[in-house]
């Protein structure tokens, strides 16, 4: 069995979420799970046709992830996050999963600012915000980061000494400032960014959505940087 186990959050992703686990490279392919927060587009089926374990995560993305980690196979050493949309690259997995597998690095995330960007791939609120945070985030603990891209791959031992609790779109957030506070070995790595295949944006698809993720980023943002959890 590969080392690395894939955990991928959806929401009605039935348009895309084929094609996002078959374009995975085999040698990673191993364990696949697709944590489902109640899709009703035929989602689950979907993805189980394609090759993938689907569990019933409820809602809220960070819960989707953190379900989805601790029902990967055990022997798996790393844990990767792939958005369900098509839009991230999953045949260059390794670019992000290599580093953390070689003992090199415990947290590598894909940055798409620092990557070539599809025209419409991204809106100008995303780049600002990604900037932002790690301006932030730098300004707090002396790590600086580009993005906020829910593409990444972490050291399973790592995450799980981290502890995240946060249930929502704040879980990208707290795992890169939690890492900074506690002295990882960070990568970041640039990744070429796709349109999404299918289907609408959770969070940029509408100005609801996105002033609720703000929200909650924020929200993550202060409580973490308040230093009310202890360091990993």
């Amino acid at each position: 069995m590969h080392p690395v186990s894939i955990v991928i959050p959806t929401l009605n992703e039935a348009e895309a979420i084929g094609a996002v686990i078959r374009e995975i490279p085999p040698a990673y392919a191993a364990d696949v799970v697709v944590a489902d927060s109640g899709s009703t587009d035929g989602t689950q089926d979907v993805a189980r046709a394609a090759g993938a374990r689907v569990i019933e995560a409820g809602r809220g993305y960070g819960r989707a992830c953190a379900l989805g980690a601790a029902a990967a196979d055990p022997a798996s050493r790393v844990i990767v996050y792939l958005d369900g949309d098509g839009a991230d690259r999953g045949d260059l997995i390794d670019r992000i999963a290599g580093p953390v597998l070689a003992g090199r690095h415990d947290l590598v995330l894909a940055s798409r600012t620092l990557g070539s960007r599809e025209p419409g791939s991204m809106l100008w609120h995303q780049v600002l915000a990604g900037r932002l945070a790690g301006l932030g985030i730098g300004l707090r603990y002396g790590v600086r980061y580009t993005d906020m891209c829910a593409y990444r791959a972490i050291d399973r031992a790592v995450l799980r000494a981290l502890a995240l609790r946060e249930p929502t779109y704040g879980w990208n957030i707290e795992m890169q400032m939690q890492a900074a506070r506690a002295g990882l070995r960070i990568r970041e790595v640039p990744m070429p960014y796709r349109r999404r295949l299918g289907g609408s944006s959770k969070v940029a698809g509408s100005l609801g959505g996105t002033m609720r993720a703000a929200a909650r980023i924020g929200a993550t943002y202060l409580r973490v940087a308040a230093g009310s959890e202890r360091r990993a």
